[in-house]
């Protein structure tokens, strides 16, 4: 009887394992990304990754850049508020499709071809201005850790929830009552009452994130005279 041929081995490339490392992250989180899984999943010999993939930090570059790709603003866009603002909302959403992003050592200073584009675009629409060169840099560094930080902010409530067992927003308030009826009792946070009591977008969670993003354009744009 004649065996089956076997399987074409797939070829690698940094790509495919960026691809197949992302999805393993997507699916079960950062931590589950380990050479011996890839190898696995690229049906490979573990030391075969490493010809191209050198360690942990290559392989976090590597999934930072692909990622990465989903951020694009067209070029025919130029307005400086613009481009910061569709970035902003663009990162905000690739954070939430890849929780993992918060969980990495230093996803901010993986310094990537994609990502690095991603930075020259918004600084090349500061640029041509008026601004001095320093300035310009702690506009768009402003943008970036409002971005970064609200998102993961997102990320950490959402991963809270799944572990607590609350699938709503309503089931988090009604899990987190006791401790919040304490605290509001005291008398001491009489403008946080009023906001648990009246708010009417407390779960519109873009558009809080959008309007904070605005304010600080609107900032950003008197401080600088844009």
């Amino acid at each position: 009887m004649d065996r089956p041929a076997p399987a074409a081995r797939a070829s690698l490339s940094p790509q495919k394992i960026a691809a197949v490392a992302v999805e393993i992250a997507d699916a079960e989180g950062f931590g589950a990304v380990t050479m011996r899984r890839l190898a696995k999943e690229l049906g490979v010999a573990p030391m075969a990754a490493y010809r191209h993939v050198s360690g942990k930090d290559d392989l976090w570059a590597l999934m930072v850049d692909r990622v990465s790709a989903e951020l694009s603003v067209p070029e025919e866009v130029t307005d400086w508020r613009e481009v910061l603002r569709a970035f902003a909302v663009q990162t905000r959403e690739m954070t939430l499709r890849h929780p993992w992003l918060g969980s990495m050592p230093s996803p901010l200073f993986a310094l990537t071809p994609r990502r690095l584009g991603v930075a020259e675009r918004q600084l090349a629409a500061l640029d041509g201005l008026g601004l001095d060169i320093d300035v310009m840099m702690a506009a768009f560094r402003a943008v970036t850790a409002y971005v970064h930080g609200a998102a993961r902010s997102e990320v950490a409530l959402r991963q809270y929830m799944e572990e607590q067992g609350w699938e709503s927003p309503d089931e988090t308030r009604r899990g987190l009552a006791p401790q919040m009826r304490y605290l509001m009792d005291t008398g001491r946070y009489p403008t946080y009452r009023k906001y648990a009591q009246h708010a009417a977008r407390k779960d519109d969670a873009a558009w809080e994130f959008e309007t904070g993003l605005d304010c600080l354009l609107d900032g950003i744009a008197t401080r600088l005279g844009l």
